[in-house]
């Protein structure tokens, strides 16, 4: 299967400029990117160095799942003039994160607001010709607040908006993380899929027996771990990136997989980020490329 492979930009590496990053990703193969925002300068880089706009984040997200009725009319506002412009500068996909404002709110409140926020976002998705991609992260401990990280979650925001532009952000770390069948969702929401992030999940058989499914009391854990998994790259985990593939190429997948370097062992300067992001390409690239 032959995708276009990108990844998502790291904070030591962000901080040496778009050009940079562009000029290092395609360098290593790499023909997409994730943008943190989309401006035409961004979009003159990509085409500069042929590299495709994997996804562009939202801002104003949170806002879109707030109880206060004004408050959020004018994030809708916002955030679909974002999309807008977005598309202008040849953005097909958006990346969201459904984490609401007050991390206290229930699950159910954030899907009521959902259902009043969306129809007009995924309208005007529809009419630029831009597809959403919703992250599986379940956000901050202790509330664990986002919408949309199961399978429960998802066939009720796609009941209650059933636009074919609100769709996925497939990323297995997530829900090798929670316990979830990743090959199951590929097959129960393939038709959703809009990206793929390429990270993983170990699951530490110690830390498990010590601290069972949650997370440590007593010790520290170390970044991208809460005691019983890490985050890592992909190759270090639990997914089968083969069958991931497979099952994506059967479904005809033509968005993009991009790496999100979240490992302790390749974070915190330029050098680690930079070989971390060749170690996992060098790893998918057996089955994607």
């Amino acid at each position: 299967m032959s995708v276009d492979m990108g990844t998502l930009i790291p904070p030591h590496l962000k901080k040496l400029g778009l050009e940079t990053v562009a000029d290092f990703a395609s360098s290593l193969g790499l023909t997409a990117i994730d943008l943190p925002e989309m401006t035409e300068e961004a979009a003159q880089i990509c085409e500069r160095h042929h590299l495709r706009i994997g996804t562009v984040n939202v801002s104003n997200v949170g806002q879109l799942l707030t109880s206060d009725e004004s408050r959020r009319a004018e994030a809708v506002e916002a955030v679909c003039a974002e999309i807008r412009r977005a598309a202008a500068l040849g953005a097909r996909v958006v990346f969201m994160c459904l984490v609401p404002e007050d991390r206290t709110q229930t699950v159910r409140d954030s899907l009521n607001a959902f259902e009043q926020s969306f129809p007009a976002v995924a309208a005007t998705c529809e009419e630029v010709g831009v597809q959403v991609a919703f992250e599986g992260w379940p956000g901050p401990a202790p509330h664990y607040p986002t919408l949309g990280y199961t399978p429960e979650v998802w066939r009720a925001m796609f009941s209650a908006v059933p636009s074919p532009a609100l769709g996925l952000c497939f990323d297995p770390s997530h829900l090798v993380r929670l316990g979830i069948d990743y090959m199951r969702v590929l097959h129960e929401f393939g038709g959703r899929i809009h990206h793929c992030h390429g990270k993983d999940t170990e699951l530490l058989a110690e830390s498990r027996y010590l601290y069972g499914h949650g997370a440590a009391r007593l010790e520290g854990t170390p970044d991208f771990s809460e005691g019983p998994w890490r985050y890592c790259i992909p190759g270090a985990g639990e997914v089968d990136w083969r069958r991931v593939a497979f099952a994506l190429s059967a479904l005809q997948y033509s968005g993009c997989v991009s790496i999100e370097l979240e490992d302790a062992r390749y974070w915190g300067t330029v050098e680690k980020e930079r070989e971390g992001i060749r170690k996992a390409y060098a790893h998918l690239a057996r089955h994607f490329a």
